[in-house]
């Protein structure tokens, strides 16, 4: 009861003040916000049908907003599995790094967090060479 008082809402503390019963307290608020999930699973159903690798600047990004969705996803009771989210991430790939995604799937992953791993050291290796390339062009340096 003090942990769900603590962490409940201001405004729903002083409405659920007097139940003193934690199960009551605890049925009490899944009544009140159950009906949440038949608003948000149609919204994020389409989030994850909408849901592009291409679309995001970065792995973070994207992982950042995957994990977003598939937690609320879960949230509707809906199951992601490892498989789901490896295929997600494959098949948005954009065109031109077909041969990428490609030499991916080829590696074989069984896990999501070997995948954006290897993705997120593959791009900041990317980054590493762009700005020492900045830092420094071809041809800018006399020949010794």
């Amino acid at each position: 009861l003090i942990f769900l008082r603590h962490h409940i809402d201001d405004d729903l503390k002083y409405e659920y003040l007097t139940v003193e019963n934690p199960l009551e307290l605890w049925q009490n608020l899944n009544d009140r916000f159950e009906h949440l999930k038949a608003v948000v699973l149609p919204k994020t159903l389409n989030d994850w049908s909408q849901l592009r690798f291409q679309d995001f600047k970065t792995v973070s990004e994207y992982n950042s907003t995957l994990f977003k969705i598939v937690s609320q996803l879960k949230m509707c009771g809906e199951v992601i599995t490892e498989d789901m989210l490896l295929e997600k991430t494959y098949r948005t790939f954009h065109a031109s790094n077909m041969l990428l995604q490609q030499q991916y799937r080829l590696h074989g992953f069984k896990k999501y967090h070997e995948l954006i791993g290897s993705l997120l050291i593959a791009e900041q290796n990317n980054e590493l060479l762009l700005q020492n390339y900045e830092n420094r062009p071809t041809g800018s340096a006399p020949l010794p």
